[in-house]
């Protein structure tokens, strides 16, 4: 695994009226068969692991996700773009604002899809 981290965040905005502003912290390179473990302040973790055909975009959706306490949404923006979110649930109200102000459509959980 090798990390390059930027001194200094690279920037930019995004969202309906470019509201939002990313930080752009730098690389991370994995081989195949590693995975980088995310964390955020509530302590949910979030695995991406790295395979010879690709990614693993996300740990299992009707397992490890749900254990950690997400809900998994497909969602589709205004420009027909389909995005994978994992949601707290806890946090529903501020998930529902963010796609009503971003113009973004729930298309559907996949959570709610697959048997548990």
């Amino acid at each position: 695994m090798k990390v390059k981290l930027k001194k200094t965040p690279r920037t930019f905005s995004v969202g309906k009226h470019g509201e939002i502003l990313i930080k752009d912290w730098g690389k991370i390179f994995i081989s195949n068969n590693e995975m980088i473990s995310f964390v955020n302040p509530e302590g949910k973790e979030y695995d991406i692991v790295a395979k010879d055909w690709g990614f693993y975009a996300t740990p299992s959706i009707n397992g490890r996700l749900l254990d950690e306490g997400f809900k998994t949404a497909l969602v589709k923006n205004s420009f027909n773009k389909f995005y994978i979110m994992l949601v707290d649930p806890n946090k529903m109200e501020v998930f529902d604002k963010y796609l009503e102000t971003d113009n973004q459509e729930l298309v559907e959980w996949l959570d709610e899809r697959i048997d548990k």
